[in-house]
């Protein structure tokens, strides 16, 4: 049965890590973006709507939202051949692939002391040589999500929030081996933020501020997983039966976890805790060979740690995690699809994500993540001649450079990411320019390097180059 290796996760996982470490505690506007779409919106406070007169009052719900319009062009443009197999060349064309037409809204309001309200969601309309205009037989193509969706109430140490909401444990941004809690969606060979990559879910979060330290939990009502990857997309592939959603025949599941986090000068340590459903499904052929694939779930536990030390303008990074039966022959990265022989064998895994970031000057910053896992006893209770796809370790390691120029009105950044086997290399130059208050434009160029024994074969040599302009009121 077809499968993608372990190294599969690569073709997405450089998407996610683009964003720079400070926006990962920020709230995102979308949770599914694409080329350009890296303009994070101050999170404002605005007035009480209970004003005396009507008009004032209806003004304040008025403010709370921030609109983005955004038109997006993307594509591979050089002619080339690939050879992913022995004897088997494929062809690389130069082809548009993202002509689009975005529509991202933000609402954010402090109705009243002690209560927030928050919500945002997209629109998006796909036009001629776009795959989703393809994909929907030569016709314009549209698609609408609400994505956040939470009420916060704070009162004394305390902070409840219920709704779509993310939640991040993870001090290695966009790197981290404990950012598994919410599933993840990447649909383009763009460059997509990770907190807009992150989908929302319904969940209860409960914090307690304490002097100097901080306990939180959360109950997740209705556990997702990672949609497999949308016809059309670049990293689709034809599998042999038609991929479905879980199907849970009315069973009740969730998700739980508690982080405790405590404060020192220039340091920050936590330990979590967790009960959760591996994000990615795994996918077996129907019994009777005839019909759907049928999606398999896995229920595991998480324990992990992490810590942070501030040393002038250094910041060190570290994040471990132990997880206690994870399906041995699957894999969690983000918007893969893991189609695998069914070796029902439940694993131990132990990963590490560590660091740093540094600010050279106060437009500039550097930084540098290694993520590396590996299943405990892999060969363990293998039949001859079985295999693991995850066998061995493996991971990424991922270089950011950022600089600010002309009083913030220009961003030039580069990323630069590879396998921990040296079997692949990306390289991503962007800039982007703010022309006035509503006006952005951002470019970016994109170039793959890899070898036969990287999945990212099948990208090779392909040098993609995309524009965005935006208009934000």
């Amino acid at each position: 049965m077809l499968f993608l290796s372990k190294k599969a996760g690569l073709i997405l996982l450089f998407a996610s890590q683009t964003a720079m470490s400070q926006q990962d505690q920020q709230g995102s506007l979308t949770d599914e973006t694409s080329l350009g779409d890296e303009i994070i919106f101050d999170d404002n406070l605005f007035d009480n709507i209970f004003d005396e007169q009507p008009t004032a009052a209806s003004a304040s719900w008025l403010d709370g939202f921030t609109v983005r319009i955004s038109q997006q062009f993307s594509g591979q443009v050089n002619n080339h051949t690939v050879e992913p197999l022995p004897g088997f060349s494929m062809p690389r064309e130069s082809e548009l692939e993202t002509n689009r037409l975005g529509i991202n809204f933000r609402y954010q309001n402090s109705f009243s002391p002690g209560w927030l309200l928050q919500a945002s969601g997209q629109g998006r309309i796909y036009f001629n040589n776009d795959y989703e205009f393809r994909a929907n037989k030569d016709h314009i193509d549209t698609e609408f999500r609400i994505n956040e969706f939470f009420l916060q109430t704070s009162f004394g140490q305390e902070s409840i929030k219920f709704g779509r909401q993310t939640v991040v444990w993870g001090e290695t941004a966009g790197n981290s081996v404990l950012d598994v809690i919410n599933h993840s969606e990447f649909r383009d060979l763009t460059i997509i933020d990770i907190e807009d990559a992150r989908l929302n879910q319904w969940m209860i979060v409960w914090d307690h501020f304490g002097e100097n330290s901080n306990l939180s939990s959360f109950i997740n009502l209705y556990p997702e997983f990672n949609p497999a990857a949308v016809r059309g997309s670049p990293f689709f592939f034809e599998p042999p039966f038609n991929l479905t959603d879980y199907d849970r025949n009315e069973k009740l599941l969730f998700e739980a976890g508690t982080q405790w986090k405590k404060s020192f000068e220039g340091s920050d340590i936590a330990f979590m805790a967790a009960y959760l459903f591996e994000n990615q499904l795994r996918y077996e052929d129907p019994v009777t060979g005839i019909g759907d694939s049928v999606a398999e779930k896995n229920d595991f536990v998480l324990l992990g740690f992490s810590a942070n030390k501030a040393i002038g303008r250094l910041l060190l990074n570290f994040d471990l995690a132990f997880s206690h039966n994870v399906l041995a022959n699957s894999f969690n990265f983000p918007g893969t699809t893991a189609l695998a022989m069914p070796i029902n064998l439940r694993k131990d895994q132990i990963g590490t994500s560590f660091g740093f970031d540094y600010a050279i000057d106060n437009e500039q910053s550097v930084s540098l993540s290694i993520q590396a896992q590996k299943i405990l006893d892999a060969k363990e209770g293998l039949l001859p001649g079985q295999t693991l796809i995850n066998d061995g370790a493996f991971g990424s390691w991922l270089v950011r450079y950022s600089n600010t120029l002309l009083n913030s009105d220009l961003v030039l950044s580069a990323t630069l990411q590879g396998d921990l086997e040296a079997d692949s290399l990306l390289a991503l130059l962007s800039a982007e320019y703010t022309i006035n208050d509503n006006w952005a434009i951002n470019g970016q160029i994109i170039s793959i390097n890899a070898d036969a024994a990287s999945p990212l074969v099948f990208f090779a040599e392909d040098l993609r180059i995309g524009t965005t302009i935006t208009y934000s009121f």
